[in-house]
């Protein structure tokens, strides 16, 4: 069985693999020493917009602080251990499907995501349709999210040749375990994780679905049904996570006899930079405030030149004092590949308009070779579909094993 503290052991090589570049692109985490990092935005396997982020703003208690310090710890030895040998770890991860991603995203998640398939890793993207039917709005266009979703991960590099990109809805093995994972937790354990607790604190609903309390053990299902052994996080995606490992640590102890039917998933914490959206709040798709991907480079001039900042023409970089001001320099220096500080000392007094100049060049040079291939593909829906097809039948294959498994452990097969 899979710990935290031992080493990660490889999985079943269900797809054959392919060549694999093992060449690195400019990382966002190279800027580490000089950026302030939260968790990344929105996705399938972390707390909605207006969770909060952090320890002291959730009034955590100091054992959770601990346990945070204790992730990055070992996502520090995990990234080694990625180092020496990729193809020993199986990555799930995704998102749901309610609108076009934007930069919050890209350098929150995105990012994360190519380099570590780029660095051979296997990667399982899941497109979360079935978690986004309690949002009637979006459900109502769900085909299309879905597809404009799929043309995001194909323009910033996720490839469907060594990467499997997949509908939720798409794998019906992948339901199925939904119901045993049910069973192996209380309705108090659902009913107080963050995910729901936000969802149903901000549905302005009269009613809420009872889809909303399958949330974690959809996303247990999400991770589990191909055994990934390993999942980016942010740390407030720490207790999502950390139902996924109950679910798989009860299965096996009540039907397991003796031996690890699935994998306890470690979380390799991600330390993904805090931009904020235009008008300085939380960079949010449904706030309205942030940049798309999919923007043209005169929406995007457009946003940026109407973004918050503040009376002070001298630009410094400054997250404490300064969050509007410097969120614009950092979103340029991670455009650029280059130090925060650095930037805000290169304008210095030539005050906020030259900020934003140099902003909207940075993010339109930088997004150029990422809208042309969106716009590539958004020519031939049809292989958007096939992608999608392609990578529901690669993890219908793995989750129908993945259920079998499940399924003789629990003496129900007849």
């Amino acid at each position: 069985m899979t710990g935290t503290t031992d080493p990660i052991r490889s999985p079943r090589p269900f797809i054959a693999p392919t060549s694999r570049s093992t060449s690195r692109s400019t990382s966002a985490s190279a800027l580490a020493s000089a950026i302030p990092f939260a968790s990344g935005p929105a996705s399938t396997f972390e707390p909605p917009s207006g969770t909060a982020s952090g320890a002291a703003s959730e009034g955590r208690a100091p054992s959770d602080v601990l346990g945070v310090r204790a992730a990055r710890l070992r996502s520090a030895e995990l990234e080694e251990l990625i180092r020496r040998d990729p193809r020993g770890f199986r990555i799930s991860t995704g998102d749901r499907p309610t609108g076009r991603l934007h930069l919050g995203h890209y350098f929150g998640t995105l990012h994360n995501r190519v380099r570590l398939q780029n660095l051979g890793v296997e990667l399982f993207v899941v497109v979360a349709d079935y978690q986004v039917l309690t949002d009637r709005d979006v459900a109502d266009r769900l085909a299309e999210h879905v597809e404009e979703l799929v043309l995001d991960y194909l323009a910033v590099g996720v490839d469907p040749a060594r990467s499997t990109i997949f509908a939720h809805s798409a794998v019906p093995a992948l339901n199925q375990l939904l119901l045993p994972f049910l069973s192996l937790v209380s309705v108090a354990e659902l009913s107080r994780n963050p995910t729901v607790k936000d969802e149903i604190a901000h549905s302005r609903r009269s009613a809420v679905s009872g889809l909303m309390f399958t949330y974690p053990a959809h996303q247990a299902a999400d991770i589990l049904f191909c055994k990934a052994n390993l999942v980016p996080v942010g740390q407030d995606q720490l207790p999502h996570l950390e139902l996924s490992r109950v679910v798989a640590r009860r299965l096996n102890n009540r039907y397991g006899g003796g031996r690890a039917v699935l994998p306890e998933p470690e979380a390799l914490l991600s330390a993904a930079p805090l931009l904020l959206g235009t008008d300085g709040a939380k960079m949010s798709k449904s706030r309205g405030n942030a940049i798309a991907l999919a923007a043209g480079a005169d929406e995007t001039a457009r946003l940026i030149r109407g973004a918050r900042t503040d009376a002070e023409r001298h630009i410094t970089y400054d997250p404490e004092t300064r969050p509007e001001v410097s969120s614009l320099v950092l979103l340029t220096a991670l455009c650029l590949g280059r130090d925060p500080r650095q930037v805000a000392d290169d304008i210095g007094g030539a005050g906020a308009s030259a900020l934003k100049a140099a902003a909207t060049e940075a993010v339109n040079e930088h997004l150029a070779p990422m809208r042309a291939r969106r716009a590539m593909y958004a020519e031939d829906r049809g292989h958007v579909r096939r992608v999608l097809c392609e990578g529901g039948e690669r993890a219908s294959a793995i989750a129908e094993t993945t259920l079998r498994e499940v399924r003789a452990a629990m003496g129900t097969l007849y």
